[in-house]
């Protein structure tokens, strides 16, 4: 091989020009003045007490983000931490308030250099309830890009939450959980979304979404700084009455403007495992995380494979760390609402969100009311249904008269958006029943009036209807003149819509 100068060399491999030079064996090295710090690779020896009045608290799980211990008899742990890890932070055991400033949980603290040490106490308040019962609502997708969309969420999401938290009575335990894309890549409103969550006046644990990353970070590493410095780590858990909670950052940035997977971590795996290990088998586990770790889009979209943005990539991990127990994921990012049945024991809830289509109008892309989900937890069983804004909660339903669908103008249609196998969809015509409504995917007719053709929302021209699973449809006779639809969810709850000719 012939030498080459060492410049031309450089020029070759497009670095000329670029402050590199050569060193022995081919080594390309910055000049002094613009070498990188390198990472901090000490440890810390981290302590503290978690406690309640004064009594420690013992088996409380205390971790850094990387390894997960659990305090003594008296409350005292103890554990080594690399000095990149950024927070020490407890799993809130049950029995115990959710510690809030404003309502955003904080249950954690920032790590402080001192000599390679660093305690950090925590005191929790015993609640003066048993928390067996509780309940939790699941905000996806806030998603505001400008002061009128945050007028809107305050609007309209706020007073529907404190409405209706207050209608299952003062003693009510409730949490919440904002699960992502809390605002639309301007930071300066996630000001507006504290706002809304204090005014709830419920305590709520968020999740990092895709639009609440750092555009101009290097790294994914990088890219959560801002959520960090408002909200926390990005994955914890903590418990509440028989159930265990788990928030994870599945949103992996890989380094150019919202260009992102679903993907989790190793590091975060390997937390998530030994987290798990600290709870019984056969226990309900909720793990929250933004992206789903599964939908049926791309099928309804006929396309070969899953979009990398959509799914999560490695989510065959999490469902084999999820195999001891009774699991449901809690998910946004879609604009659509899906339930599925992934697993015998766990359940999948994409949720429709808080801004349906980006707050275009009423409603989500599938045809979904903006909205959220709402859980009541009962020792270890949860039910659910999903709260349209500005609805009470029987609003499970929408029918649609003959005509609405063009490809099928003798039909009537109905969507049921919290829809998932278990449910049936049963109509009657003129009060005889003519059994289940058959399923048939499509658009939603009121997402196609809203938002496509001609209608393109002024505001956001590339809103378009996305394809569903859970619209029904049936031919009366022609000379019907009511159509009954009766809808029964999984848990024995019947709502009913009528359409008359």
């Amino acid at each position: 091989m012939l030498q080459q100068p060492r410049r031309s060399f450089l020029k070759s491999i497009g670095l000329a020009g670029l402050g590199f030079t050569l060193t022995p064996g081919l080594t390309l090295a910055r000049p002094s003045a613009t070498a990188l710090a390198a990472p901090d690779l000490s440890l810390q020896q981290l302590s503290g007490r978690v406690h309640a009045g004064g009594q420690g608290l013992a088996g409380v799980a205390v971790t850094d983000g990387i390894s997960v211990v659990v305090t003594d008899a008296k409350g005292n742990y103890a554990l080594t931490s690399p000095a990149t890890a950024e927070f020490v932070y407890i799993s809130v055991p049950r029995g115990y308030a959710i510690p809030h400033e404003q309502g955003v949980a904080r249950f954690y603290r920032r790590k402080e250099a001192a000599k390679g040490r660093f305690r950090a106490d925590f005191e929790l308040q015993k609640l003066a309830q048993d928390d067996t019962r509780h309940n939790f609502i699941v905000w996806a997708d806030p998603q505001m890009i400008s002061k009128a969309d945050a007028q809107e969420f305050k609007a309209t999401a706020v007073p529907d939450t404190q409405k209706l938290v207050a209608s299952y009575g003062p003693q009510a335990l409730f949490h919440g959980i904002g699960c992502g894309d809390l605002v639309w890549d301007h930071f300066e409103l996630f000001e507006d979304y504290q706002q809304g969550v204090a005014a709830t006046g419920i305590p709520f644990f968020q999740v990092i979404g895709n639009h609440d990353m750092d555009l101009t970070a290097r790294s994914d590493e990088g890219s959560s700084a801002t959520f960090r410095k408002l909200f926390g780590p990005t994955y914890y858990s903590f418990n509440r009455g028989a159930v265990h909670y788990v928030v994870l950052d599945d949103v992996f940035f890989i380094g150019a403007a919202k260009k992102y997977i679903g993907y989790l971590t190793e590091q975060q795996l390997s937390w998530l495992e030994q987290d798990l290990a600290l709870v019984p088998k056969g226990s309900t586990v909720v793990v929250s995380l933004h992206i789903p770790a599964y939908t049926r889009q791309h099928l309804r979209d006929k396309q070969k494979e899953e979009s990398m943005g959509g799914v999560v990539s490695n989510r065959k991990e999490l469902y084999r760390l999820l195999e001891p127990f009774r699991a449901h994921i809690m998910s946004g990012h879609t604009h659509f609402n899906e339930v599925l049945q992934t697993a015998p024991n766990v359940t999948e809830h994409v949720h429709g969100t808080v801004c349906g289509a980006w707050w275009t109008g009423p409603i989500c892309t599938d045809g979904t009311p903006g909205g959220y989900g709402v859980y009541e937890v009962d020792g270890a069983d949860v039910k659910w249904y999903y709260k349209a804004l500005g609805h009470d909660r029987n609003h499970q339903l929408r029918l649609y008269p003959k005509g609405s669908l063009p490809e099928q103008p003798a039909d009537v249609v109905v969507n049921v958006w919290n829809w998932d196998p278990q449910w049936k969809v049963t109509w009657f015509e003129d009060g005889v029943s003519k059994g289940p409504m058959p399923q048939r995917p499509g658009l939603d007719p009121l997402a196609v009036q809203l938002h496509a053709g001609p209608n393109l929302p002024a505001k956001h021209k590339w809103v378009e209807p996305t394809a569903t699973d859970h619209l029904f449809a049936a031919t009366p006779s022609p000379q019907a003149r009511e159509v009954r639809v009766e809808v029964t969810d999984r848990f024995g709850q019947t709502y009913t819509e009528r359409w008359t000719a």
